[in-house]
């Protein structure tokens, strides 16, 4: 019996080492960071290529309607050609038409050398920008992004730097991931000036 335990442990110490594996190889954009104050970070992102569908509702149920079209995208399901690497986070943002959800194409992407999304599926070119984004783990509740922006807003009003934008909020990782391993941020766009001292 103690053998069949530990085989079975060892089983699922080697799938949770695979996954972290995968996991943490998955493309991020690079960013610079101009201040790091605990789990808040003011950073730098270079311009990027995204694709993006845009969905209404409530904030749970809009990513969840885009995600598909994005990843038959992105899957080359439904078009021609190479299937694009996944990269994190997907992000979301509010606005006037709903909430706009986005995948980060891989850092050696542009728009020419990307195949043309279908449906409504668009790819747009983000440009540069200066980003506050305070990092936390834990579910994607609304009352956990709310309390991550508050603490952000709270942030940069106590350094005298003023949001361009609404919130985006980031998630890095699949659903299967556990909870309390989850990489959350909440990132909102600053001027581009040198404050922040």
């Amino acid at each position: 019996m103690g053998w069949i335990a530990l085989g079975m442990a060892a089983l699922v110490l080697a799938g949770a080492l695979a996954w972290y594996v995968a996991a943490t190889r998955v493309e991020t954009p690079a960013y610079a960071v101009e201040i790091r104050d605990g789990d808040i970070e003011l950073r730098r992102y270079s311009a990027m290529v995204v694709a993006e569908v845009t969905r209404s509702g409530d904030r749970d149920a809009a990513v969840r309607a885009a995600f598909g079209p994005l990843a038959r995208y992105i899957f080359a399901k439904g078009r021609d050609g190479d299937k694009i690497a996944m990269t994190a986070p997907v992000t979301q943002t509010s606005g006037a038409e709903g909430w706009r959800v986005r995948f980060i194409m891989p850092a050696a992407s542009s728009l020419g050398s990307l195949p043309p999304p279908g449906g409504d599926v668009r790819l747009e070119a983000a440009p540069a920008a200066r980003v506050t984004a305070i990092r936390f783990s834990g579910r994607w509740s609304d009352a956990n992004f709310g309390r991550a922006e508050a603490r952000l807003a709270e942030w940069l009003a106590a350094r005298g730097l003023a949001a361009t934008g609404p919130p985006t909020y980031a998630y890095y990782n699949d659903p299967f991931t556990p909870w309390f391993l989850r990489r959350n941020e909440v990132i909102v766009p600053v001027e581009s000036g040198s404050g922040a001292d």
